[in-house]
């Protein structure tokens, strides 16, 4: 099959959309399949053009048997509104012009965020003849609106409008999670038979429980300490302040000789945490660190004793972290500090991978913690349902089974 895949986040942006579309590309070209890439110049989560990139309309590169096209967009580090508009307009219209001389694909996947790719999506449906697949990693504008990045009416009701259109204009949309087709069928009216579950997956081959004295232990100095890990993005729907905050409260305890905290994130962010930290007074008890290659991601993993995944309580409730399929094939117990019954919740309750504790309380979390520190056997226990959980729903190769029998029916008109 010839498959196009519209995203406008794609390696070598190392979090977010951008490792699971390459890895989908990469997974359907071994599989035989000619597969390009409608994509951004890379700048996220900078937001600043990588500089092998810079000063560039369109650049084609392959890379693992995925033919690459990317194309410019207008960024800022600071988006506002005004400024993520700017972003999305500039990709809608680079990478249309872009899309009008490739070849004739049998189906286009595209993805939201950002959800003003449809238009182009849909267009270019139109003009070559062929289905359209919306991969949908978050629901917006609800998720922007809850979080307070847009607050306009009138640019809330536009983005409704672009939502619905969106969702009628795609032949198929695939849910990642069920608080997602929940979403779709039960508040957007959307068919069921329109709407096809495949989990965001980790890659259990690479992913694996593994011995805890790793490198990225030993480096940061972690060798005999209780190790609660946060690794990802730092934005507006995480909180990790939660974690600092209950870092602070672990301070004059017995526990602070072997507890520590553990953020993994992009240098701009930490520089933020780093004075929180220093005005907290636990720049002890929480390490601060950059983002590893992702080659040494596993054994990050596996430096943790316990993995965090921390939201707002103002996250929309059907949004579900990447960053849980990780920790479950890594085989470490989870502390979420994540809404109570929202989708992430429900998958570490069901997996009964860890515990969950109602977000943006820090006792909470440093409580559920420490039950773990004392009580080592639950959290291994917690490690390895986890794991089978993991292997049983997140799996790459079921995840590629699943895409590519959903393109397969698409493009035979089925």
């Amino acid at each position: 099959m010839k498959i196009l895949i519209y995203s406008y986040n794609y390696a070598p942006e190392p979090i977010g959309i951008a490792p699971l579309m390459t890895e989908l590309a990469e997974g359907l070209a071994a599989r035989g399949h000619e597969v390009r890439v409608l994509t951004g110049m890379p700048n996220y989560p900078e937001r600043q053009i990588h500089r092998a990139y810079r000063g560039k309309l369109y650049a084609r590169e392959r890379v693992n048997g995925v033919r690459i096209d990317r194309c410019y967009v207008r960024v800022r580090p600071k988006l506002g509104l005004v400024g993520r508009m700017v972003l999305d307009g500039s990709f809608v219209l680079t990478s249309f012009v872009r899309s009008l001389g490739l070849w004739r694909p049998d189906v286009i996947l595209f993805t939201s965020p950002p959800l003003p790719v449809c238009v182009p999506a849909w267009i270019l449906g139109k003009l070559k003849g062929c289905p359209t697949v919306l991969s949908l990693q978050d629901i917006l504008p609800e998720a922007a609106v809850a979080t307070g990045l847009v607050k306009s009416q009138k640019a809330i009701r536009v983005f409704e409008q672009l939502e619905r259109f969106c969702y009628w204009s795609a032949d198929a949309i695939v849910a990642i999670a069920e608080g997602f087709m929940d979403n779709l069928r039960d508040r957007k009216g959307i068919a069921a038979d329109k709407i096809e579950l495949i989990y965001n997956w980790a890659d259990v081959d690479t992913i694996v429980p593994m011995d805890p004295d790793t490198p990225f232990r030993r480096d940061n100095g972690l060798s005999g300490k209780f190790v609660a890990l946060y690794a990802g993005n730092i934005a507006l729907t995480q909180g990790i302040e939660t974690v600092v905050k209950a870092a602070a409260l672990l301070k004059g305890r017995p526990e602070a000789e072997t507890v520590r905290f553990v953020i993994v994130g992009m240098r701009e962010r930490l520089a933020e945490l780093q004075t929180l930290c220093r005005d907290k007074g636990v720049e002890d008890l929480v390490i601060l660190r950059e983002f590893v290659p992702p080659q040494e991601r596993p054994q990050m993993l596996a430096a943790a004793d316990v993995g965090l995944v921390v939201q707002k309580r103002n996250v929309v409730a059907f949004n579900m972290p990447s960053k849980t399929q990780g920790i479950m094939a890594s085989g470490r117990a989870i502390v979420a500090s994540v809404p109570l019954t929202g989708t992430a919740a429900r998958a570490v309750t069901e997996a009964k991978a860890g515990v969950v504790v109602p977000p943006e309380d820090p006792q909470a979390l440093l409580d559920a913690v420490l039950a773990l520190h004392h009580d080592r056997d639950r959290a291994i226990a917690y490690g390895k349902a986890g794991r089978q959980w993991a292997e049983a729903k997140y799996s790459y190769a079921t995840a590629l089974d699943r895409y590519e029998a959903l393109f397969q029916r698409l493009a035979k008109g089925v």
